[in-house]
Parts: C-alpha cells; sequence; structure tokens
C-alpha cells in the first residue's frame, strides 16, 4: 500500500474522529457539570444533616433534664398533697358542731385570767360573808362569770379553727402551684421528644437524599470518566494520524523509497486503524526511514 492509498484511507477516519472529539468533550463537560451540581446537593444535605444531628442531641439534653425535674417534682407534689390532706383531716374533726357566737368588742378586751381572777375574788367575798341574804345575786353573777368564761374559751377554739384554715388554704396552693410546675415539666419534656423524633425523621429522609445524591455522584462520574478516556483515545488517534501523515511527507522526500518503508508504513496504519496509539520512538524512526 502506497502512501497515496494510506491518506485515502486515514483523511475520512481522522475526520471521523475529529466529529466524535467534539462530541465526546461536550458529553464529558455536561457529565462533570452534573458531578458537581450532585456533589453540591450531597454536600449542602450532608451540612444540613450535620446541624439537624446537633438539635436533637440538644433536645435529648432538654428533654432528659425536664424528665429529671418531673420526678423531682412529683416527689415535692406528692409531699405537699400528704400536708395538705393531714391538714384537712385534722380541720375536719376540730370543726365545731355549732357555731359559737362572737364576743363583743368591750368583752374581747377581758381575757381567761381576768375572768377567773373576778370568779375567785367573788368566791373570798361569798365566804367572808358579803353575800348574806344576796347568795341569789352571787349567783346570778358567777353564772355570768361562768358564762363569760365559757365564751371566751369557745372563741378560743374559733380562733384555732380560722388559722387551721388558712392552714389549709396555704397548703392547698403550695400543692396547686407543685402540681402546675410538674406540668409544665411534663409538657417540656414530651414537646422535646416530639420535636426530637420529628428531626430524627427529617435526618432519615435527609440521608436517603444524600445517598441518592451520592448515587447520581458516582454514575455522573463514570459517565464522565468513559467520555474522558474516548475523548483522550480519539485526540492521541488524530495527532497519530498527523504525525504519520507528517512522517510520510517526509519519506516522499526522499528519492531512495524502498519497499521496506512502505511496508512498516502498513503496519503502523493497521494499528491506527484497530485503536492503537502511535509512541513517539516509533513516528521518530518512520522519519528517518
Amino acid at each position: 500500500m502506497d502512501f497515496d492509498e494510506v491518506r485515502k484511507v486515514l483523511s475520512p477516519k481522522s475526520s471521523s474522529l475529529d466529529e466524535k472529539l467534539s462530541i465526546f468533550r461536550d458529553d464529558r463537560d455536561i457529565w462533570n457539570s452534573k458531578v458537581k451540581k450532585y456533589l453540591a446537593e450531597r454536600n449542602e444535605i450532608n451540612r444540613q444533616v450535620k446541624e439537624l444531628i446537633s438539635e436533637v442531641q440538644n433536645q435529648k439534653v432538654i428533654r432528659d433534664e425536664a424528665n429529671s425535674k418531673v420526678k423531682e417534682l412529683k416527689i415535692i407534689r406528692a409531699d405537699r398533697s400528704t400536708v395538705l390532706k393531714q391538714l384537712r383531716t385534722e380541720l375536719q374533726e376540730k370543726k365545731p358542731v355549732t357555731e359559737t357566737k362572737k364576743l363583743e368588742k368591750s368583752e374581747r378586751k377581758r381575757n381567761e385570767r381576768t375572768i377567773r381572777g373576778d370568779i375567785d375574788k367573788m368566791d373570798m367575798r361569798f365566804n367572808h360573808g358579803h353575800f348574806q341574804g344576796k347568795e341569789k345575786n352571787f349567783e346570778r353573777q358567777m353564772k355570768k362569770l361562768y358564762q363569760e368564761l365559757k365564751e371566751i374559751k369557745a372563741n378560743k377554739v374559733e380562733n384555732m379553727f380560722s388559722e387551721l384554715e388558712s392552714s389549709v388554704r396555704k397548703a392547698a396552693r403550695s400543692q396547686e402551684e407543685a402540681h402546675k410546675l410538674v406540668e409544665q415539666a411534663v409538657t417540656t419534656a414530651q414537646e422535646s421528644h416530639d420535636l426530637m423524633i420529628e428531626l430524627s425523621e427529617e435526618v432519615d429522609r435527609l440521608r436517603a437524599k444524600a445517598n441518592s445524591s451520592q448515587e447520581g455522584v458516582i454514575r455522573s462520574k463514570r459517565e464522565a470518566d468513559l467520555l474522558h478516556n474516548k475523548y483522550v483515545v480519539s485526540l492521541r488517534s488524530i495527532h497519530s494520524i498527523q504525525d504519520l501523515f507528517k512522517a510520510m511527507n517526509a519519506q516522499e522526500k526522499n528519492l531512495d523509497d524502498d519497499t521496506g518503508s512502505k511496508l512498516e508504513v502498513t503496519d503502523l496504519m493497521s494499528r491506527l486503524m484497530s485503536g492503537d496509539t502511535l509512541s513517539t520512538d516509533e513516528l521518530m524512526a518512520l522519519q528517518r526511514n
């Protein structure tokens, strides 16, 4: 096969490779763009996942602290409930069957000690005969003093009863406050737990999305690498053909063409047709022939 025949065979192949080279390059660049897009998506999703996991941990701390607080507050509420129950029982036991009459303001100034002193004086006067012939008057005054003493005692019981009622009311308020604190802590713990579940579900969803983006990265990179390899092979083939043409042109200038040179050119052309590329040494050797 002479040089003209070689050119006739390789020229169309060179043109075809040149067209494919442009296609391979454009397609490769498209797939590389997809790689970058999927990488950006994956990295952004992983960043969001990292933030969500951090927030899940924060909510776990809040939930655990709230649950611990619930336990402590329940103990306080139970203690206050016990105190309230005891006070109510005591109040029920000491509650008078009938309401005692309130003393007049003037009588409220007198106390039990003063009244007993008056009773002792009346007894002494009676014993010394001051009430001879006036026994009924003595009995009437003594009856009045004992009635006053009875009312004083009843008023003391009523005051004690009033203080006990006040203690019951205070204990009830204290128990209610403890109960509200328990409810608030329970609500905080439940809200944090629910948020943890919601965030964990979102993490799972994003991780699945990140995996999908990673698959896109792998798939796009595989396609881009394949096209790049085709591009490189085509480019090398074109360069080899061009170098072969240069070598042939150089040989045509020699007046002493021999058969050995033609055979070597034919062999190199066959290799190019089969997809091989020529090394620099081979092209230099061809030019020297």
